[in-house]
């Protein structure tokens, strides 16, 4: 066989690849992680008992605005990772601005607070469990993130693992946000924070490993 032979049928057994795939297994994969993290938190949490009245505190949508707005810059993030050559541009700008924006609100609540509260402000009722939550509520997410991201092409592996970790911990914790009673801006700066770093460490670390093509 010639190399033009070669060529040719090399060539006969191509398939189309449809282009933007990538948007329809992100948003599988992220309907995916949002059906199951709303079922474990059904089974193992249970939504907070007073969520009708609570839906009618505009801290209540503070809490639940923080990670669905970081769920949008670790969604950009992932998505430009996944590719090659694609520039993050503002991403880490789009990060950011949120994470700044409650620690901006939690100076302002404990400033405003007398110093016998603060400490309330800061650990609530609920800091012993609430980053392990919101940790096993992003796993469903993480998992299907990892496995739409193997089947693309990242090249920053552990930076890419990270921006997936950080996307299915924002969406763990917004889940987690029909549980949780807390509602103070130092809690949710501190202990969410915590819970979304978690999946973003751990994907950090375990990126070069998983998601190496």
């Amino acid at each position: 066989m010639n190399t033009d032979d070669l060529i040719r049928l090399l060539a006969s057994d191509t398939v189309a690849v449809e282009p933007r795939v990538w948007r329809r297994r992100y948003a599988l994969a992220l309907g995916a992680g949002l059906v199951g993290a709303i079922a474990l938190m059904l089974m193992v949490l249970g939504l907070r008992p007073d969520l009708g009245t609570a839906v009618l505190l505009p801290m209540f949508w503070v809490k639940f605005a923080f990670p669905v707005a970081l769920l949008a810059g670790a969604l950009l993030a992932t998505v430009r990772l996944s590719r090659p050559g694609l520039p993050l541009g503002r991403v880490a700008a789009a990060i950011a601005a949120p994470v700044l924006a409650i620690w901006v609100l939690a100076v302002i609540a404990l400033l405003g607070a007398s110093p016998a509260e603060r400490s309330a402000l800061i650990w609530g009722n609920t800091w012993t469990t609430c980053p392990a939550n919101v940790t096993m509520l992003s796993m469903p997410a993480f998992i299907a993130l990892f496995w739409v991201m193997k089947t693309l092409a990242p090249t920053q592996l552990r930076l890419a693992g990270a921006a997936a970790g950080l996307l299915a911990g924002a969406l763990g914790a917004a889940v987690y946000a029909l549980h949780c009673p807390e509602m103070g801006a130092p809690f949710l700066g501190l202990w969410y924070v915590i819970g979304m770093l978690i999946p973003t460490t751990l994907g950090a670390l375990i990126g070069p490993r998983l998601l190496r093509w």
